[in-house]
């Protein structure tokens, strides 16, 4: 509040001197309705005008405020400066030679990573290769079994075919003789 007081007095004096004129355009200077008037006009600019003390205020405070402001930016300003020129000369540098070493050591793990997977996968393919050669071959073998196992059964059945044709010729012949014998028999 300190400067307030000062201003105060220069807007009083600016209000009371504006008023002068109509006061003095009332009656003469010396009457007393004049000193009274003039009084009541200097009560009410104390008590109920108080733009020029709420200006004075005002004034100071937004001069307080931008000077710590401007003060506070600062600081943070060269916190922040400080901060960068620290990161590009120390910080920067460091992780950049971190990075550089064990991207090397992660190269040459995933280098040989993928040489043991490759050399994997052709072992793989190498036993998928001879267990599939296995199979057509196992398959080939298969057919020639099954192959055979229809040329013999279909041997088997001419055989059986004869045994049954010749079964079949020798139980005409022998039902023959028996119809013979029994034609003897009947002209009894």
């Amino acid at each position: 509040m300190s400067g307030g007081g000062t201003e105060s007095l220069v807007g009083y004096e600016a209000a009371t001197g504006g008023s002068d004129k109509k006061r003095d355009s009332l009656g003469t200077t010396g009457s007393p309705a004049h000193l009274i008037i003039k009084d009541l006009g200097e009560i009410h600019s104390r008590l109920l005008d108080h733009r020029p003390v709420i200006q004075g205020e005002t004034r100071y405070f937004v001069k307080e405020f931008e000077e710590k402001r401007g003060l506070r930016e600062m600081r943070v300003l060269e916190n922040l400066k400080n901060m960068i020129r620290e990161t590009n000369e120390h910080t920067i540098p460091k992780c950049r030679e971190t990075m550089q070493d064990n991207l090397d050591q992660v190269l040459q793990r995933l280098h040989a990573a993928t040489d043991s997977v490759c050399r994997l996968q052709q072992r793989e393919q190498e036993r998928k290769k001879i267990h599939n050669d296995h199979l057509i071959a196992s398959e080939k073998q298969h057919i020639i079994q099954w192959e055979d196992f229809m040329k013999e059964q279909h041997n088997k059945q001419a055989e059986v075919d004869e045994e049954h044709r010749k079964a079949v010729e020798r139980l005409k012949e022998q039902y023959a003789e028996m119809e013979k014998d029994l034609a003897k028999f009947s002209t009894f």
